[in-house]
């Protein structure tokens, strides 16, 4: 008995030790629902596609780039600047030799309509790997002797040197460092990449690590000082740019299961560096033992990423995405990068880069077509999105949320179903539940929930089912996704699939101005609605046979602005948003 209770106690002590000395100073359990609120607004721009790439970082490339993906229609809104771009890392002074004639290329970019984001951390280096100035250490200690810098015996390391941590708490030492950032601020940035150097934000006592470093306010913990970092360079970054936003991780590895960033200050979140494969685990045959499998862990695939954003999604951030085709690795696979593409297409975020051919036009054509299609599909999206960026920045739904049922199933707002294909397989098990749903690139059938199968999807068909009773507004301008054409650019296409009634609202993603859409069948007809004011639109309403009559405002529509598809079964009724009511009426 005695021995029991010695056990007992010591098991306490141990957790106890084990709380203070990770749990609280790393996690700040039980302290951190303060990081889990809503998110923050995140402007429309950054819904639209991501392109950039970690091998060649020079302006010359990115032009490159930016002509290919040009003349093959490939779309790209914003421009992701990865580290080395500066002379020393988070001086923020732009190196002229990588980066020519800043003060003309920046603007250049920006006229041209693309949104610049720019990589950083808090680091402050006496030595960096990779920049054109590669030692300073006047640098570091003029900053330490000034109390700039959070103390340390001597520099931190991490994986772009060794340096110290700016101290957030100081108000001298923010002066300082904003003045630093103003360089690339008067250039007109749009946002940062804040990597995940906060993490490292510790002493070290012999060989251990002590999660916490003095600084001007006192002793700090790691988890306080990463949400310092991440809350006070978006903040101050909305002073320079009121779109100005920040891409940050959310769950990396479950290293940090409560996110990297804290949720109100996370617009817009990737899951980190995965590889060019497809699996998180590798498994291999035991040579002595053939019939066993060994998973080496370790390996973070296209599956850690799915995974990574679904446990995002659930504790709360709502724009998330990962690198299109995984980090770094040797080469990225065709198929592979197809499905992570596809799969991309409906996320948040759609960030295509990393190590890697990024140049389609130099890969396969297959791929080339595909992910063109679904880079374009993902654009087209961005009003159905922005939706969901307002409600979950109100408190209400938010973009994708994990399905109990269905492996890595979530539901992309609230009218499409996604099953990712995470592995090199056609062949993918679907739970669809209770309800009705339309396979979305062959919508003509009507399934019945619940319902379990197995389907085959060829490398260009993706699973996505769409529910029966939708209203996805879309932003159509090409033809890649057979919603629409180039003559559709300048209307807001709306996909209906009657059942019932229904009501969406649309919010204008230049102004956030509210539109009303809704629908109810009735009488044997559709009465279709716009409350708001007028928006220029293109109706695509699933209907098994085409109506006789239809009216708007109790007016009889010409027969020019509306036509019937039989083989799509789709009524296409097209206006441009000159009414008094907007009041539909459709007669079957």
């Amino acid at each position: 008995m005695k021995g029991l209770k010695i056990a007992f106690w010591a098991l306490v002590f141990l957790l106890g030790i084990a709380y203070f000395y990770w749990f609280l100073p790393v996690w700040g359990i039980p302290f951190n629902g303060q990081r889990q609120g809503n998110p923050p607004l995140t402007p429309a721009w950054a819904l639209e596609c991501w392109l950039w790439e970690d091998d060649v970082n020079t302006s010359d490339y990115v032009d490159e780039l930016l002509r290919g993906y040009k003349e093959y229609d490939i779309p790209v809104r914003t421009v992701l600047l990865d580290s080395p771009w500066s002379v020393r890392y988070n001086d923020f002074e732009i190196d002229t030799i990588r980066y020519k004639d800043p003060e003309v290329w920046f603007p250049k970019l920006q006229d041209e309509g693309y949104r610049i984001v720019l990589w950083m951390t808090p680091m402050v280096n006496s030595y960096s790997n990779d920049t054109r100035v590669m030692e300073d250490r006047t640098w570091y200690d003029d900053s330490m002797e000034k109390g700039f810098l959070a103390k340390s015996k001597s520099p931190n390391e991490w994986w772009k040197g060794e340096g110290g941590f700016i101290d957030y708490s100081n108000p001298k030492a923010m002066d300082w460092w904003r003045g630093l950032q103003q360089n690339v601020f008067d250039l007109g940035i749009d946002g940062w990449k804040l990597d995940g150097a906060a993490t490292l934000f510790y002493s070290e006592i012999g060989a251990l690590p002590f999660f916490y470093k003095k600084t001007s306010s006192g002793w700090m913990s790691t988890r306080t000082y990463m949400d310092y970092y991440y809350r006070d360079e978006y903040t101050y970054g909305l002073t320079q740019n009121p779109e100005f936003l920040t891409l940050s991780r959310a769950i990396d590895r479950g290293y940090h299961p409560e996110g990297f960033a804290p949720i109100d200050a996370s617009p817009v979140n990737w899951v980190g560096d995965q590889k060019h494969e497809w699996v998180t685990d590798k498994m291999i045959k035991e040579n002595d033992n053939p019939g066993k499998d060994i998973a080496l862990k370790g390996v973070q695939g296209f599956e850690s990423a799915i995974d990574n954003i679904l446990k995002s999604a659930k504790l709360g951030y709502n724009i998330v995405g990962s690198d299109v085709g995984g980090f770094s690795g040797s080469t990225i696979p065709p198929r592979l990068y197809i499905r992570w593409a596809q799969f991309s297409s409906f996320c948040g975020l759609f960030l295509n880069g990393g190590h890697g051919e990024r140049r389609l036009w130099k890969r396969t054509d297959q791929e080339l077509r595909i992910i063109r299609n679904y880079a374009w599909l993902h654009t087209e999206l961005v009003p159905y999105m922005y939706h969901y960026v307002i409600s979950a920045h109100n408190g209400g739904r938010k973009l994708q949320t994990p399905l109990k049922q269905g492996k890595y199933q979530y539901m992309f707002g609230d009218d499409f179903l996604i099953a990712p294909i995470y592995k090199d397989a056609g062949l993918r098990e679907v739970v669809l539940p209770e309800g009705k749903w339309r396979y979305f690139f062959d919508d003509t059938t009507l399934l019945e929930g619940p319902l379990e199968f197995e389907r085959e999807f060829p490398l260009h068909g993706f699973p996505v089912y769409i529910k029966e009773g939708a209203i996805v507004p879309m932003d159509v301008k090409r033809e890649y996704t057979g919603l629409g054409d180039i003559g559709s650019e300048g209307f807001i296409t709306v996909l209906i699939y009657p059942e019932g009634d229904n009501t969406f609202t649309y919010y204008d993603v230049e102004t956030s101005r509210e539109t009303i859409i809704s629908y109810v069948t009735k009488n044997r007809g559709l009465n279709i609605s716009f409350k708001g004011g007028e928006l220029s639109h293109i109706l695509r309403i699933h209907s098994e046979k085409a109506p006789q009559t239809i009216t708007l405002d109790n007016r009889d529509l010409p027969q020019q602005m509306w036509k019937y598809d039989p083989k799509q079964k789709k009524l296409i009724i097209r206006s441009a948003g000159h009414f008094s009511n907007g009041a539909y009426r459709i007669n079957y």
